[in-house]
């Protein structure tokens, strides 16, 4: 049996650096579909999932292969946020949304 692997990428949409860098185009595709991309092509992987607190994200993803299940928390969003609370929220959402334990 095939173990439950998804990938979880952070997408947040405000950024002071570089403004909205996860959908902005590199080589002509949004930066977001490079990660994307390579989750859906790993063969371990069941399902790629982005974490994200914009809608625009959001849309982009999931027309790029990605599932967005939830919007991330504004809580979750800002610059001083580490990756641990996002994944922890990604997990507990998928946990609570399709009765599964990862």
């Amino acid at each position: 049996m095939k173990p439950n692997i998804y990938t979880v990428i952070p997408a947040r949409g405000g950024s002071k650096s570089v403004p909205r860098k996860n959908i902005k185009p590199l080589n002509g595709h949004p930066l977001i579909k490079y990660s994307i991309d390579y989750s859906n092509s790993c063969s371990l992987v069941n399902r790629t999932i982005v974490s994200t607190d914009d809608e625009e994200i959001a849309e982009i993803a999931q027309d790029l292969g990605a599932d967005v299940p939830f919007m991330r928390p504004q809580s979750l969003g800002g610059d001083l946020v580490q990756d641990y609370p996002v994944i922890l929220h990604a997990l507990n959402a998928m946990e609570e949304m399709y009765k599964e334990n990862y």
